[in-house]
């Protein structure tokens, strides 16, 4: 093929050629000078190339002249007797292949540009494959879609080499349609398995994106009495699985069972899990399943555990999870980083939910008060305003725990009964201490801690004080609110005032020195 110099020069070139092949199928080798140019290196000669590529086996799917059917070999067909029709058929089937191929390949092209050409020319490809299909019904009423097509499609996506990000947040505008999402939940089964199952050391890259491309999947709560499908049908069928919810749960647990069961990076984790309560759990068909994967990132300790408690909590509170050492766990988990992590405020709002039951025993909520008091007296000012109403609201739920404030002749310091290395709370002798700590925080620097700590000197008011404004408190606006408020116009800075630079005439240090 000759081409004029330049992108023009190849559009134009490439729209002769796609004028030539479908105006006759005498011109139908031309189709493999359109395929060479998908194989170019300038940018923009392949984007022409794809939409080419776009206009003209999308007027093929339409009009019907691909083959088919189980696609034969070519060179089967070519030396049989079958009509030119059959063998021009079977020849264009292959060339479409080819093409879609390539397409895949485009998706790890260095250019954003042509990867999302090439993406949406395959989802145009998938929408005319299902509304004309290149398979044989197998019987009357048969839900088609081209399911290796749109699997190549997923596979491009999660490529192990590329970070697919930008790429997986265009197609997620496809996730919208009903039967992408369940194609696309049943795609990333297959091939997240086996990727994970083929290569032991599977690269970081392609947890990420297959991350990416699960947490993007988001059901409807209920049943919609429309539905939205990318595939066109004249009507729908109830009978197919693609258009009840119920099977979209199923398909959607089973994607992510199939992807938390391999061995994931650490960093994943703490992504899975901070999305678990909200975006995984209340979609799945059995969400009890999910108890293994929470109770062993529970186990883990750090970080790992503060965010398995959101999970555990929906699992304990909604779907009657038992778990013996659940308070034990908790327990464990007060050391003083948590008042410096990421996730802080999470922690402190589900430990206030936890403990929020009557029925715990006195035991138990007086080992929680007094470790969050042991490490109070080195928290930073910003937890100190939030887990000083945190201890109190404690001792206002649980009457008996009062004891720790109410006990003017309670041990010396050197002999606190208290034993702060002891892992189980029921051993930890807490209810025979005191709350000493607290009177200690009464004379902190920050005169907001030293008020909040003085709450204890008197009777404790029944209504709790909301803590939830204070999760989020940072050491900025800790900081931006001392700014703003008002002090006295003028504050003696010393009993007689200072006379000159060197102090009264009668100083020591105006005796021996003199400014000159």
């Amino acid at each position: 093929m000759e081409r004029d110099p330049g992108p023009e020069g190849a559009r134009r070139a490439l729209g002769r050629l796609l004028e030539a092949v479908l105006a006759s199928r005498g011109q139908a080798n031309a189709v493999f000078d359109v395929l060479a140019a998908l194989q170019s290196e300038d940018r923009e000669e392949t984007q022409e190339a794809v939409r080419a590529c776009s206009r003209l086996f999308g007027a093929l799917l339409q009009r019907g002249e691909l083959f088919v059917g189980r696609l034969p070999s070519e060179g089967s067909v070519m030396a049989g007797s079958q009509g030119a029709t059959r063998k021009y058929k079977v020849w264009m089937r292959h060339r479409y292949h080819s093409c879609c191929n390539r397409l895949q390949e485009l998706l790890a092209h260095p250019s954003f540009e042509v990867k999302e050409l090439a993406l949406s020319t395959l989802m145009k490809f998938v929408q005319l494959e299902g509304a004309h299909p290149l398979e044989k019904p197998k019987w009357d009423g048969y839900y088609l879609f081209p399911r290796q097509l749109f699997k190549a499609v997923v596979e491009g996506l999660l490529s192990p080499e590329d970070d697919c990000s930008l790429l997986l947040s265009r197609f997620q505008e496809y996730l919208e349609h009903d039967d992408i999402r369940y194609h696309t939940m049943q795609a990333a089964t297959a091939v997240v398995g086996r990727v994970a199952d083929g290569d032991p050391e599977v690269p970081l890259t392609f947890w990420n994106n297959a991350f990416t491309l699960l947490s993007a999947v988001s059901l409807p709560r209920q049943e919609c009495s429309s539905s939205s499908f990318y595939v066109k049908h004249m009507e729908l069928s109830r009978t197919w699985k693609v258009v009840h919810l119920k099977e979209h749960r199923k398909a959607f647990q089973l994607m992510w069972l199939g992807f938390l069961r391999h061995k994931l990076p650490l960093s994943l984790y703490k992504k899975v899990l901070v999305v678990m309560h909200d975006s995984i759990l209340p979609h799945l068909a059995q969400p009890s399943l999910m108890i293994d994967f929470l109770t062993r990132a529970y186990d883990v300790g750090g970080a790992i555990s503060l965010l398995a408690l959101n999970g555990l909590f929906v699992l304990i509170h909604q779907h009657n999870l038992e778990y013996p050492d659940f308070y034990r766990k908790l327990y464990g988990l007060l050391d003083p980083s948590v008042f410096h992590v990421k996730y802080r405020a999470r922690f402190f709002h589900l430990a206030d939910l936890f403990l929020s039951s009557s029925h715990l025993p006195a035991y138990l909520v007086a080992a929680f008060a007094k470790r969050l008091s042991r490490l109070a007296l080195t928290a930073p000012p910003e937890a100190l305003l939030m887990v000083l109403p945190f201890i109190c609201n404690l001792l206002r739920r649980h009457p008996a725990c009062r004891v720790l404030v109410h006990r003017p002749l309670g041990p010396e310091l050197d002999a606190d009964p208290y034993d702060p290395e002891e892992e189980d709370p029921a051993k930890s002798r807490a209810l025979e201490s005191s709350l000493w700590e607290l009177q200690a925080l009464q004379r902190h620097y920050h005169p907001e801690v030293s008020q909040a700590a003085s709450v204890i000197n008197q009777a404790l008011s029944m209504p709790e004080v909301s803590i939830a404004p204070l999760l989020d408190l940072t050491a900025f606006e800790v900081f931006e609110r001392d700014l703003k408020k008002k002090g006295q116009e003028s504050v003696p800075l010393e009993f007689i005032p200072a006379q000159g630079l060197l102090g009264r005439q009668d100083d020591l240090c105006a005796q021996h020195f003199t400014l000159s």
